[in-house]
């Protein structure tokens, strides 16, 4: 139903208007009130606040049309439609109500069936502004999600490093996740196994926003709650990826570098599943590519084998981990970061505690990129050996 208020100080207005309208009010298209005078018209839109149409005469008593639509303005209602009427040789006030907002005119006597067909096309324009309205109440829905996605996802992820174990004081761990949209795909976490040992993973899911968040937080779910039973790194990325397999969807999947680091020797039994490899900055400020077998990612084919390795980090080696967001990330003439761009700026952070080099790192990558708009997630995962 169209709610239409017509004010007018003729009283032989409201008979016309109901006369020739009366099918489509018998119907329930249409509904008028009436009012005549400005005061009259916002006193009935305080009681109606639903009427979408208003025809309104410009010459009326108390208040006249012009300053009624000055306060319907000042509704900011864009919903709300105004159709003037006025004689014919009063083209100035007609002009006027036009620059000011009105949707349309009439002018007296006026013709009804042109009447008709200027109320339709209002009733088009009015109906595009609900949608539109619509459409934006939705996506404010839809961020107002994501924003607490986005804050249930930073929760998920560690955010205290001091690992609760007798010898926690012997390693330095810090990690950071820069998300490209509201919500991320890539993931880090260190889990306690035992009094000497711990696991770590760094992963990205394929894919950006809701999706990918949500297969991050199963992939991370599943990685720990296998990697605590202290199986060597391989079986832990085998188990992972035939449970993946069979819940992916839209054939999604994720690259993880996952390790069991123990404490007391700094042995790593590492399994790389796809991911970039990382780097070791020894204490005397080489920088190293760590050199493994590669495995496939998790979530693409079940049952297959995976191998694992070893490696060692001596006193004051440090293990930097990173997501290809790092490497790929680019600059406004889209050139890549790159991993030798990387390892020059890892090779002047001899020293530099965990922290330090997360920060440096993504500062780094945040003065490469310039005024180029973050393309993926990027993500540090930093461990070293005091």
């Amino acid at each position: 139903m169209v709610k239409i208020l017509s004010v007018d100080d003729e009283a032989d207005l409201e008979v016309l208007l109901t006369q020739y309208f009366r099918r489509k009010i018998r119907k329930g298209e249409y509904e008028f009130y009436f009012a005549h005078n400005g005061l009259e018209a916002l006193q009935c839109l305080l009681k109606h606040p639903d009427i979408e149409i208003i025809l309104s005469d410009i010459n009326m008593p108390e208040m006249d049309g012009l300053t009624l639509l000055a306060k319907i303005n000042e509704m900011r209602n864009p919903a709300l439609k105004c159709i003037m009427v006025s004689a014919y040789g009063d083209m100035d006030n007609i002009r006027h109500a036009m620059n000011n907002g009105a949707f349309d005119f009439a002018t007296k006597p006026i013709d009804l069936d042109d009447l008709q067909i200027t109320i339709e096309k209002a009733v088009e324009q009015i109906e595009f502004v609900r949608a539109a309205q619509k459409d934006r109440q939705e996506l404010k829905d839809i961020h107002a999600d994501l924003t607490v996605a986005r804050e249930i996802q930073h929760a998920i992820l560690p955010r205290n490093f001091v690992l609760k174990t007798p010898e926690a004081d012997r390693v330095d761990i810090f990690a950071s996740m820069i998300a490209a949209k509201d919500v991320g795909g890539d993931f880090y976490d260190f889990f306690r196994i035992d009094d000497t040992h711990f696991g770590f993973c760094i992963a990205d899911v394929s894919g950006k926003g809701v999706p990918a968040a949500i297969f991050m937080a199963v992939s991370r779910t599943l990685i720990k709650a296998t990697g605590v039973r202290g199986i060597p790194s391989n079986e832990c990325m085998q188990i992972v990826n035939d449970m993946l397999c069979g819940e992916s969807v839209d054939s999604m999947f994720v690259t993880v570098f996952y390790g069991v680091f123990n404490i007391l020797t700094g042995e790593i039994d590492f399994c790389n599943a796809g991911h970039n490899a990382p780097y070791i900055l020894h204490a005397d400020g080489r920088v190293e590519a760590v050199e493994a077998d590669i495995n496939l990612v998790l979530g693409a084919l079940e049952g297959i084998p995976y191998k694992r390795n070893k490696m060692t980090l001596q006193s004051g080696d440090t293990l930097a981990m990173y997501t290809d967001g790092v490497t790929e990330a680019e600059n406004v003439e889209k050139e890549l970061y790159g991993e030798p761009r990387l390892e020059a700026e890892l090779a002047t952070l001899k020293g530099a505690s965990s922290r330090q080099i997360v920060e440096a790192i993504n500062q780094s990558v945040k003065e490469y990129a310039g005024e180029a708009p973050q393309s993926d997630d990027v993500t540090q995962l930093v461990i070293k050996m005091k």
